[in-house]
């Protein structure tokens, strides 16, 4: 066993190999990648880059590995499942370093990040041992009607790089309990964090092959993972347009599809709403990350009565929060990933102004020199938005919230879902009964009544309309990873 990642380069930087059929190995072309840290520009290390090659031979050696594994018993994979689950626990201060380092996350949220993908692995250790098949009724005495779930066979795990650890447990978790193999797919700009979890995993006992990492571009690793005919599962987070691309590939395999796309999600703030509350919720879930979540608050609908006093409280706070490198104590918000993430913040705040929304708080890169080589950019607040501009339409996936009031609560519902997105949604109020009227309505697949998040471990996640289709988490996560298949068997007759 080599590690995967080591800090052994001439300028102390890290690196990270391919994991192919339970061996770490270069590219097979040589190539690697580079990955910055984004609040500083330095060098945090280097990453073997692979190809089509590279694809194809990950998925020969999951394929290969598919007959072993899905005929291991239930309580091994459970086993593996938890003994890697608690070898990155052993690992999380060094891990969620790491993490930081590449994709910009406070250290107090990549804790958070992994923690929870430990506690992914350990939920479907569980939930893997209670696959089973069920006697249907038949019509005729002399037949018996058996339904088996069996597991669909190769997994391609395709992940993002706003929460690399978080996502890559909720696909592989799920598709290793119920048997089948991966070959997983890191975003390139965050591959060293999500190569020292599968390290765990090797570690952890997983037969060769079983877990095959695969770092690339997604135009040519990812292209050649989903149209492959070895893959039967694409799971994937990724934008809409993205997705779009991957059903396209999928099609003449007739493969299935867990599709989490983009957002554009909405908060509604009723009239007797409690400020002490929603304030602080709507203010992390706007920023948190710095926007860069799926179920980020993009759009805030505000009652009237309320709206000078949300609005007001909303901008002081969001005004408060600190900035730095999320290595730096007491920092809240670390950089956004890159300058083509800003840029697009950018443009949707001047185009919302131009509109005539007003500009409250932010808007601007922060000055001073801790700043001036990360791509940082303020909290952003804007009211009065125009429901035209591209912050209400598309998803930003920076730190900017638009602010919009409301005269009826039919009125902000309808303004909530004319979208083509349909992620996750919230609504804070007093009366419940107005807020599940509300919830009710609301054409998301994820809605969060006083609570700033929709993720729950034994609930299913995942989108209506163009955020995509399949579930994630939960029981459903684990039955999508599952083949149906009824065996009818007849009875002689003196069996009968």
């Amino acid at each position: 066993m080599s590690a995967p990642v080591a800090g052994t380069r001439a300028d102390g930087s890290l690196h990270a190999d391919l994991f192919i059929g339970g061996r770490w190995v270069s590219a097979a072309d040589g190539r690697t990648v580079e990955i910055r840290d984004p609040a500083t520009g330095d060098l945090v290390g280097r990453a073997a880059l692979g190809g089509v090659e590279d694809a194809r031979t990950a998925l020969a050696a999951a394929q290969a590995a598919f007959g072993g594994w899905s005929r291991t018993p239930a309580l091994e994979r459970a086993a593996i499942l938890r003994a890697a689950a608690s070898l990155v626990r052993g690992r999380i201060d060094e891990i969620a370093r790491v993490l930081t380092l590449e994709q910009g996350k406070p250290l107090t949220d990549a804790r958070k990040e992994i923690a929870f993908a430990c506690d992914v692995f350990d939920y479907y250790a569980e939930e893997g041992q209670r696959i089973s098949g069920e006697w249907r009724p038949a019509r005729d005495s002399r037949i018996r009607s058996l339904v088996l779930h069996q597991p669909i066979g190769v997994v391609v795990a395709i992940m993002p790089w706003n929460y690399p650890i978080d996502l890559l447990s909720w696909k592989i978790g799920p598709a290793l309990a119920a048997g089948c193999t991966v070959v997983a797919k890191p975003a390139t700009e965050t591959p060293l964090s999500t190569a020292m979890v599968v390290g765990c995993f090797e570690e952890a006992g997983l037969p060769g092959g079983a877990l095959n990492l695969v770092i690339g571009r997604g135009g040519e690793v990812g292209d050649e993972l989903v149209r492959n005919p070895i893959s039967r599962l694409i799971t994937i987070t990724a934008s809409t347009q993205t997705g779009r691309h991957v059903m396209h590939l999928a099609a003449n395999g007739i493969k299935r599809l867990t599709l989490e796309l983009g957002g554009q999600t909405p908060l509604i703030v009723l009239d007797d709403v409690d400020l002490a509350m929603v304030v602080p919720a709507a203010v992390r879930r706007s920023y948190s990350n710095m926007g860069q979540i799926c179920i980020a608050v993009n759009r805030i609908f505000v009652a009237n009565s309320v709206g000078d006093a949300f609005t007001e409280a909303f901008a002081e706070q969001a005004a408060s929060v600190r900035l730095g490198h999320g290595l730096d104590e007491g920092v809240e918000y670390g950089p956004l990933l890159n300058e083509e993430t800003r840029q697009r913040a950018v443009a949707h705040v001047a185009d919302a102004v131009r509109r005539g929304a007003r500009l409250v708080v932010g808007g601007r890169a922060p000055q001073g020199e801790a700043f001036a080589r990360g791509t940082f950019y303020l909290p952003t607040v804007l009211t009065d938005v125009d429901t035209e501009s591209l912050v209400m339409r598309e998803e930003t996936f920076g730190p900017v919230a638009a602010i919009r009031r409301y005269a009826s609560l039919d009125e902000a519902i309808v303004m909530a879902n004319d979208s083509p997105y349909g992620l996750a949604a919230y609504v804070f109020g007093r009366d419940l009964e107005r807020c599940l009227y509300v919830a009710e309505r609301l054409e998301a697949g994820g809605v969060g009544v006083n609570v700033n998040d929709v993720t729950e471990l034994s609930a299913p996640f995942g989108g209506w309309k163009q955020s995509g289709f399949g579930r994630e988490l939960g029981p459903e996560g684990l039955a999508h990873c599952l083949e149906l298949k009824h065996v009818r068997i007849g009875l002689t007759a003196a069996e009968a």
